[in-house]
């Protein structure tokens, strides 16, 4: 049953992606930015719609006060799956996201994707994509608009931690800007690489926002990266008792 839902889930989103991208390309394109940004995300709408009824996930979220309203900043997440790609850019409206360059040549995706002015990077050359991270990072939180980056680069395994990269850090030091850090356990219901979707609640978690005016960038790294790691060990900690 559950691959059977995974599948009709799958038909459901190639169909909205289709739709919705040809959609935002001809009516959105010519858009302001932030009233664009509204109107291409309409398909992760759809997207945590069908996962709700046709999968099972559902989703709860703590911390929204957490969010800063009056400035931009940088929110690092942890990734674990395809879900907080989608969702977090319902979150938080509008959000440039950074991204490897590749997701931008899939066909109708990447060319809707490219709408929402990602911070596209070639990860095959470390020192440019830092270099290109810093610069249109800097440039995306000049305009106000909040930029979001996975630390550990890739998706990593539910109940893994992973390598936790500076780049974020060293985007928001430079910029004067503060770090959201954020934790969630979507890998648990949305494993990566697997065809079958698990039901059950995808818990998100939205720490205190961490100063970097005067603070060094591996301070701000330690501070970031220690309270996501405690929280997705707590986050498995907490399934295990609930299983026993």
């Amino acid at each position: 049953m559950l691959t059977l839902r995974a599948l009709l889930f799958y038909l459901l989103m190639m169909v909205a992606t289709v739709v919705c991208s040809l959609f935002s390309l001809v009516f959105a394109s010519w858009m302001p930015f932030r009233q664009r940004f509204h109107v291409v995300v309409m398909a992760n709408r759809f997207y945590i719609f069908a996962l709700r009824w046709v999968c099972g996930i559902r989703y709860q979220v703590r911390g929204l006060e957490n969010l800063p309203k009056d400035r931009p900043f940088v929110l690092l997440a942890n990734h674990q799956s395809e879900w907080e790609t989608i969702y977090l850019q319902l979150l938080i409206q509008p959000l440039s996201t950074v991204l490897k360059r590749e997701l931008l040549r899939i066909p109708f995706f990447g060319w809707a994707l490219a709408l929402l002015r990602p911070i596209a990077i070639d990860r095959s050359k470390r020192a440019g994509a830092l270099k290109q991270l810093l610069a249109k990072g800097k440039n995306r939180l000049g305009e106000g608009i909040p930029v979001m980056i996975f630390p550990q680069g890739t998706r990593v395994p539910y109940g893994e931690l992973g390598k936790f990269n500076k780049g974020g850090a060293m985007l928001a030091c430079s910029a004067g800007v503060p770090i959201v850090p954020l934790c969630h356990n979507a890998g648990a219901h949305w494993p990566s690489g697997q065809l079958i979707k698990y039901p059950g609640l995808v818990e998100v978690e939205i720490g205190e926002p961490i100063e970097t005016l005067d603070t060094d960038v591996n301070s701000v790294h330690q501070s970031s990266t220690e309270w996501i790691q405690q929280r997705l060990q707590q986050q498995c900690s907490d399934a295990v008792e609930a299983k026993s």
